[in-house]
Parts: structure tokens; sequence; C-alpha cells
């Protein structure tokens, strides 16, 4: 079932027999034999345990979203995670929304305030609290990730806390009070030690895990010997463009902005 014709919004109607719906199976898509998406006349309202909460259309039907008790025949687990780095195939903007959209629904079920049962609010995509008189809305936790030049290599690093054997980008979260370059430079030295300067934007992806937005740059070496933030980074080390261990793909941002330095480095050495 198609979801190239998928048009955000936000409605408060309920689904009726010609929705589409967007199936979660705790933190798992639930995916049909084709496509992504299942058809209204074939999910049953009874067996959601979250939502359904609505994501727009898709055509010119509604489309929600919703976390569903048991699997349907015929129908595959597949992990948010696996589904953006398998490949163009998958339409990541879609899942990436509808994952966080969904999340969102089961953190905010209670004000955080006072604890009382929130409602829907009438015209935006939050949920209402009455006896504050306050809208939650979707959470979004600002990230940096960077690729970090030195002359014509550019520094790759290993997560100690991932599985894959994929060299990626420092990143971190923004904190409290800080501009989004000094997130940069401060996360660069926690984790390796490391000064930077002429700290650039490049470009931001959606990364809801669970509800992050990536933002991403370029940064030039400035000072320092590589020394690594342990529980943080296993290895690290500089590498020249075509020379590199297996790196996250390009859709991902980290994957998109390590081949952006490539060319960036590959252009500069042809030009000199």
């Amino acid at each position: 079932m198609s979801t190239s014709d998928w048009n955000p919004g936000w409605t408060t109607e309920p689904p009726d027999h010609t929705a589409r719906f967007l199936l979660v199976s705790g933190s798992d898509i639930v995916k049909p034999r084709n496509g992504w998406l299942h058809a209204g006349e074939q999910t049953r309202l009874q067996d959601l345990s979250t939502g359904p909460v609505s994501l727009g259309t898709s055509g010119e039907r509604p489309l929600y979203v919703a976390e569903i008790s048991e699997l349907p025949p015929e129908a595959e687990p597949v992990s948010l995670r696996e589904a953006l780095l398998a490949g163009e195939e998958a339409p990541a903007a879609l899942l990436s929304t509808g994952l966080q959209v969904l999340q969102w629904w089961r953190d905010h079920r209670y004000c955080g305030r006072c604890g009382q049962e929130t409602g829907l609010h009438a015209r935006e995509r939050a949920k209402w609290c009455d006896a504050c008189g306050i809208p939650w809305y979707p959470r979004i936790a600002p990230c940096v990730i960077v690729v970090i030049r030195k002359q014509d290599r550019f520094l790759l690093a290993k997560n100690a806390r991932v599985k894959r054997h994929f060299y990626s980008l420092i990143a971190g979260f923004v904190e409290a009070g800080e501009t989004l370059e000094e997130a940069v430079a401060r996360e660069v030295l926690e984790e390796t030690g490391l000064t930077v300067n002429n700290i650039r934007y490049q470009g931001s992806q959606p990364w809801p895990f669970p509800h992050q937005l990536m933002v991403g740059f370029f940064a030039d070496y400035v000072d320092g010997s590589l020394v690594l933030q342990e529980d943080e980074l296993s290895d690290a080390g500089w590498f020249a463009p075509g020379d590199t261990p297996p790196i996250p793909p390009e859709t991902t941002i980290a994957g998109r902005l390590i081949q952006a330095m490539e060319r960036e480095i590959a252009g500069d050495v042809s030009a000199g």
C-alpha cells in the first residue's frame, strides 16, 4: 500500500472504514506483506492498545498510527532503525513521524504538572490539560553531529554502546542555555579532547530514538591529541576519503555528512 502520497496533518476525528493505519508493536513497525500501511477495513479498532492518532492523509484517505496488541496474519515486525538503515525504499519521514507521535501519545496521557488525565487539543496536535490550561506538544530533543576535518583527513569514531561495526561521528544532546555551535565544541572536547573552530551548519534529520532532531555540522581541527571518553567511544581515528572503515548509509545524516566531507576534501585536493 503506497506511502508516497502522504500529506502530514492532524484531526480529532476517529477513523472510519476508509482509513489507513501505520501499526506498531512495542518499538517495532508492523509491516504488511506489501508496503507499510494497513487497510482500515482489515484493522479492528478493538485490537489497538494505543491510539489511533492522526498522521494526516494518505491520498484522500485519513491516516493514523496505532499500537496493536497482536500481530496480524502475514505481518512482520521491523525495527525502525532497521527500516531507516535498509535503504531508500522505506518511507523514512512517515515512519519517523509515526513512531515519534505514538511515543508522545503514550508519554502524555497525564499532565506532567498536575497529573490529571489529558484530553485532545481542539485545533493542534497537542494534548490538553483542563486543570492547568496548558498544551503538551510532541517532544523534540535537539542533538548535534559533526565531521571534524584535519587537513585532508577527517575524524571517525566507534560508539562504545553500538554493536554494529560502523564508524560514525561525534554527536550529543544540546544542553540548556547552549547554542548549537557551543554544543558542537563542548561535545567534541568532552569525547575526544580536541578543540575545533569554523563550525558550519550542513543539514538536519529527525532521528526518532525516541525524539531527537539531529543537526549536522562541519568543523575544523584546531588543537589537541585524541583522548577518548571511554564510556562513549571505543575507538577513533583520522581517515582519508575513500579509505574508511564501514560507515552509516546515506539514508542517515551521519552517512550524508561523511560523504559530503569526502567530496569537499577531494575537491580541495584536486583544485590544489
